[in-house]
């Protein structure tokens, strides 16, 4: 199971950035992720093909289950 943590941004042209980050921190701490968020915005640290980041969309922990099926 891989979980990641995805920080989703919406850019100057009104799109959803979305970052994904692998093996987060749990139990998440909320108020940890949305002060990293802020940050994020106030520094202007990150970027996008639609320009800066201008505002917090989300933030969710995804869990990606994979299965191998064997082939003969």
């Amino acid at each position: 199971m891989a979980k990641t943590i995805e920080l989703l941004f919406e850019n100057a042209a009104g799109k959803t950035v979305r970052y994904a980050l692998d093996n987060p921190v749990e139990p998440v701490n909320a108020q940890a992720v949305n002060q990293a968020m802020d940050v994020i915005l106030a520094q202007n640290a990150l970027t996008s093909s639609g320009g800066d980041l201008v505002k917090k969309v989300a933030a969710r922990i995804v869990e990606r289950n994979v299965t191998e099926i064997p082939l003969t």
